[in-house]
């Protein structure tokens, strides 16, 4: 049974940094590739940010080009999201996923097979 546990939500100004948590277990976590994504009150939810199972490739949406940094901890089984330059359009609850298929990369959130409960991000202005 994989779980995925996501911390480091909170509430920042516009223009300040949260740095999101991301800890795996139950699966090899350094075979997998694995995103972030987010959903704001009455959108659908939308990707944000994906690693490589290796952490050689990052990709990211347009919104959060430059602002937004994807790293992984294999040894921690972790992932990381630091957002930085945070904007009240940010706010959302931000979702890490893992994919359904080792050795595997992807921004659709139909190839990520497990998701964590997610965390509340407020920017307020």
């Amino acid at each position: 049974q994989v779980q995925l546990v996501e911390s480091g939500g909170g509430l920042v100004q516009a223009g300040g940094s949260l740095r999101l948590s991301c800890a795996v277990s139950g699966r090899t976590f350094s075979n997998y590739g694995m995103g972030w994504f987010r959903q704001a009150p009455g959108k659908e939810r939308e990707f944000v940010a994906a690693i490589t199972w290796s952490g050689g490739r990052t990709y990211y949406a347009d919104s959060v080009k430059g602002r937004f940094t994807i790293s992984r901890d294999n040894a921690k089984n972790t992932v990381y999201l630091q957002m930085n330059s945070l904007k009240p359009e940010d706010t959302a609850v931000y979702f890490c996923a893992v994919h359904r298929f080792a050795y595997r990369s992807s921004l659709d959130e139909k190839d990520f097979g497990s998701w964590g409960q997610g965390t509340q991000v407020t920017v307020s202005s």
